[in-house]
């Protein structure tokens, strides 16, 4: 943090006073900092590097702003989402924002800015330079890449309903409700002009997320994402889906992979039963589906093995090695992809993901954090049991041993005469019911449902799948 104050201000790095208010042209560095390579923005350090301080009532106020108005598309449209940093230097509170590289070009207030060495500069009355910033970003961000043989007839109607019914679930006033055709795509980005050529069209994002098959695989010969499960036949496999869909599809398809082939251990928060398995593995299904570089033929992979969970995507990297909670930037890959996950609840904040991962994944895998390693080839790496001996160790009172230490688990649990009966009849029959367990055991339906959820809090059994369609696995 001193080193980069020191070096003073350049292409990458803005000083703002700011000692108890935010300034507009705070705004506006922000802006051109988006339309150009990214940067560091700080506030409480004068133009000549001095620490000044916010005044320490303000700290707090000036977060919460700036946090609101990054999120309003009245201020910064797109919007995007940052949250400030609080640090003190030299006795001082200062705030700093890390500033990512956008794939769009962003306006404040309606005007856009751009960055040089002196500074920040309002260029929307130069039509050339605005034109340059948009080639610049289309070649730099594939999601932007533009097709302008694609019609509309191209694009599955059946997959746009499901997203409109998703968006109306999550936000019943969204203004893309009610839009139709072009009008919906190009609100969205989704539909765009190529200023190299003049030519206007569907792009790549678009396609990926709404078109045919046969048009995905004509654009994208080698676009395929590859679930796979390989717990007994190391060799090859035991299950496989070979996904070659659009992206809201391949997310439902892989989601349903991991219900198909990983436990589901009771868990509280809050009171409140969620679903770790859920928490842990959309953020998976989004990374590798979201934040890939599409134009790099190497398969996207999803692979459940006997003692972890392995997935793998093509990347566009902005650092290499390990990436941790407490000092990553988070940068978007594809923003415009991730702005519809986003607004159907496929996807969170941007950052937010990997921590979901360092705070969820603990309590599925025995306390293991999460491996995520940026390169070319981007990795994530969730442990279902350590490769090592282990000691018995104590769980948080909300959560349970999940499956893969359920041996030891079944070995220390007394059970009744009547799970064990249960549980005999769950390994000849997996598929049986509550009414069909009752009949047999001569118990009524309330006392086998209360031992049931006995045997799935201790680890013994899971449900895979629904109630209807889904069927027992007992932990062995």
């Amino acid at each position: 943090m001193i080193e980069i104050i020191s070096q003073g201000e350049n292409i990458t790095t803005e000083f703002k006073q700011s000692r108890n208010q935010i300034s507009k042209d705070v705004y506006e560095s922000i802006c051109a900092f988006l339309n150009r390579n990214g940067g560091n923005l700080f506030l409480g350090v004068s133009d000549n590097g001095n620490i000044t301080g916010i005044d320490g009532d303000a700290v707090t106020r000036m977060r919460v702003e700036l946090a609101a108005a990054l999120n309003n598309p009245q201020k910064i449209n797109p919007p995007l989402y940052i949250v400030p940093d609080e640090f003190t230097v030299e006795d001082k509170k200062i705030l700093f924002l890390s500033i990512p590289e956008s794939s769009q070009v962003h306006r404040c207030n309606g005007r856009i800015f751009d960055r040089n060495q002196d500074g920040d500069f309002d260029i929307t009355s130069h039509a050339d330079l605005v034109a340059n910033l948009y080639i610049r970003k289309q070649a730099a961000f594939s999601e932007n890449r533009i097709f302008p043989f694609v019609e509309l007839a191209d694009l599955r109607d059946d997959i746009f309903l499901r997203f409109k019914k998703r968006l109306r679930l999550q936000r019943p006033a969204h203004p893309w409700i009610e839009m139709e055709g072009l009008d919906f795509f190009r609100s969205s980005r989704l539909y765009q002009k190529d200023y190299s050529s003049g030519k206007e069209g569907f792009t790549l994002a678009a396609i990926l997320l709404f078109a045919k098959d046969e048009v995905i695989l004509s654009v994208l010969p080698a676009y395929r994402t590859d679930a796979i499960l390989r717990r007994d036949n190391l060799d090859r496999y035991d299950d496989r889906d070979d996904i070659r869909t659009n992206l809201l599809e391949s997310y439902d398809r892989i989601m349903a992979f991991v219900a198909k082939h990983l436990p589901d251990p009771f868990f509280l928060e809050k009171d409140v039963r969620i679903s770790l398995r859920d928490k842990i593995f959309r953020e998976v299904a989004a990374n590798i589906l979201i934040h890939r570089e599409f134009v790099n033929a190497f398969p996207a992979k999803f692979i459940i093995e006997r003692h972890r969970v392995f997935a793998e995507n093509a990347n566009r990297p902005h650092g290499h090695g390990i990436i941790k909670p407490d000092d990553f930037s988070p940068f978007p890959k594809n923003p415009v992809i991730a702005g519809i996950f986003k607004e159907i609840g496929l996807a969170d904040e941007l950052g937010s993901g990997i921590r979901n991962l360092y705070k969820y994944v603990p309590l599925y895998a025995n306390g293991s954090s999460p491996e995520l390693i940026e390169g070319d080839i981007f990795r994530t790496i969730i442990a279902l049991s350590h490769e090592n001996k282990r000691k018995k160790r104590s769980l948080p009172k909300n959560a349970t041993e999940n499956a893969t230490e359920n041996a030891t688990v079944n070995a220390t649990v007394k059970l009744s005469a009547l799970q064990k009966a249960i549980i005999s009849a769950m390994q000849k029959n997996n598929s049986i019911t509550y009414d069909e367990l009752s009949s047999k055991m001569k118990k009524d339906r309330a006392t086998i449902h209360r031992n049931i959820q006995k045997l799935l809090q201790q680890g013994i059994i899971h449900r895979i799948g629904s109630d209807k369609k889904g069927h027992w696995e007992i932990i062995e």
